[in-house]
């Protein structure tokens, strides 16, 4: 295993298998498990699996070493690829980046099959929607992943409100928190933002290259004071929540939701958990900032708003504002 210039963990396909399956033994078989029966199951030697224990030890895991064998005392909440069973291929974790999007933004270009996913323990620079800064310390969950939806440009925006979607589902199932979806894309539980979504499209004439969505969740991590518009999972739990296992099931929900498509129902969807419609908004873009009532949104999840005097107008993009919450809701992640 190597590390590259930006601190990622590199390893062959291979051997993050391996490390995968030997986690998987470790935590499933009860006491001290034997380095025979290990090498036995995963078809290497003895020798092998020493030295993934050993790969393991560096990598922040407790692993006891007794003349019977080995037992799993700890593994630390980072989301290193072998941590994802089927998954190790697609996983990319970097202790710090400047910006997972931009990594994934290469690896896209670059050839990578959907659902690649890059994701950082923090990043140090980075732009939310119309390149602003966003905030993303050490605790929380950053990341990027890589899709290929099979939709002209028009529809590419379905990818986004399925990704919110997905992750209110996963935070209200995993948490038990009433996460709610903001237009765009951001996720908010009793009107403070849990979560920000940003969307980067690649299109050719009328076929969609990918879709990129980098997410940021505030999860273990205190956000900045100055930000009173924030709160974390683990403020609205009173615990700890698992990078690792929200990451997973995030994954593999979304994952399944684009190999079913994104049919008309998802905006049914969307609509049974939205936060914005029927509420006086604002909605500020690069070039013009525009008032009034948020009525629906279309078949391809643009904001359909109704002005004073009864006209209305579809939005594509921008950044929203519940106006009269008296809370920021400006974006406070990175992904």
């Amino acid at each position: 295993m190597t590390v590259n210039e930006n601190g990622a963990h590199k390893a062959a396909p291979k051997t993050l298998r391996v490390r995968s399956a030997l986690l998987t033994m470790l935590r499933t078989e009860a006491g001290v498990v034997s380095g025979e029966w290990l090498s036995r199951q995963l078809g290497v030697s003895r020798v092998s699996v020493w030295k993934h224990i050993q790969k393991l030890l560096e990598s922040g895991y407790r692993i006891d070493s007794t003349p019977k064998g080995y037992r799993l005392a700890h593994s630390p909440d980072i989301p290193y690829p072998w941590e994802f069973p089927g998954r190790e291929d697609l996983i990319h974790y970097f202790p710090a980046v400047d910006s997972t999007m931009e990594i994934a933004r290469e690896m896209a270009r670059g050839g990578c099959p959907p659902m690649t996913t890059v994701v950082a323990g923090l990043q140090k620079k980075g732009r939310g929607r119309l390149h602003r800064p966003w905030v993303s310390d050490t605790g929380g969950l950053y990341f990027t992943v890589v899709t290929r939806p099979e939709v002209g440009p028009q529809q590419s925006g379905r990818t986004n409100l399925a990704a919110s979607v997905t992750l209110a589902r996963v935070v209200a199932d995993t948490c038990q928190i009433a996460a709610r979806v903001k237009w765009p894309n951001d996720i908010l539980v009793e009107g403070f933002k849990l979560a920000g979504l940003l969307a980067e499209m690649d299109a050719e004439a009328d076929r969609v290259a990918f879709v990129n969505i980098g997410i940021g969740i505030n999860v273990n991590n205190r956000p900045p004071p100055v930000e009173t518009g924030a709160v974390s999972l683990r403020r609205l739990t009173g615990a700890s929540v698992s990078i690792k296992a929200l990451l997973g099931e995030f994954l593999e929900r979304f994952d399944d939701r684009l190999k079913s498509g994104l049919g008309p129902e998802l905006i049914e969807e969307w609509k049974a958990l939205n936060a914005t419609l029927g509420r006086d908004v604002r909605v500020a873009t690069a070039h013009q900032s525009v008032e009034g009532k948020a009525v629906d949104v279309d078949e391809n999840g643009a904001l359909i708003l109704e002005a004073a005097d009864g006209s209305r107008q579809r939005i594509f993009y921008g950044d929203c504002y519940h106006i009269g919450t008296g809370k920021s809701e400006d974006a406070l992640f990175d992904p």
